[in-house]
């Protein structure tokens, strides 16, 4: 063998080497790590649901929010028009939070049933709608810098 050979051999070798160590480091605990996004029915429906980090998407049934300000903690119930989930935060949710709105929160399913967070985010538009009626003229001289 010439040394041309062995020196890709040994080339060839190092890579195979450092490309199996990278991997195993980045997918180590890769697992632990992610955050899956489910509906209701798919958080029923997961065998696995006690064990995984979710966040839990659907909207805020109306009737069921219990906001405690002062202690920091709400209780709502989440659905997708097919599923509802009781959700229990320890957090205060944002300032556009309500019943009937869009939210997504990131916790775990207990083994009662209920979803357990400390994160309430709230699901909106990125479009931008001006306000309507006598608002709207008030609103436009204002930008325009007119009084």
């Amino acid at each position: 063998m010439t040394e041309a050979w062995k020196r890709r051999l040994f080339a060839l070798a190092a890579l195979t080497v450092a490309g199996g160590a990278l991997t195993y480091l980045s997918m180590g605990d890769l697992g632990e790590n992610l955050v899956y996004y489910w509906s209701p029915t798919e958080l029923h429906d997961a065998p696995n649901a006690l064990q995984a980090t979710v966040r839990l998407g659907g909207l805020v049934v109306p009737g069921t929010m219990n906001w405690d300000r002062d202690n920091s903690h709400v209780t709502f119930d989440v659905t997708d028009g097919n599923k509802t989930v009781s959700v229990d935060s320890s957090s205060n949710p944002p300032a556009m939070f309500r019943e009937g709105i869009g939210v997504v929160v990131e916790g775990k399913l207990g083994g009662d049933g209920v979803f357990r967070s400390e994160r309430v985010m709230v699901k909106h538009s990125n479009e931008y709608q001006a306000p309507e009626g006598d608002h709207q003229e008030n609103w436009k001289s204002s930008i325009a810098g007119e009084e």
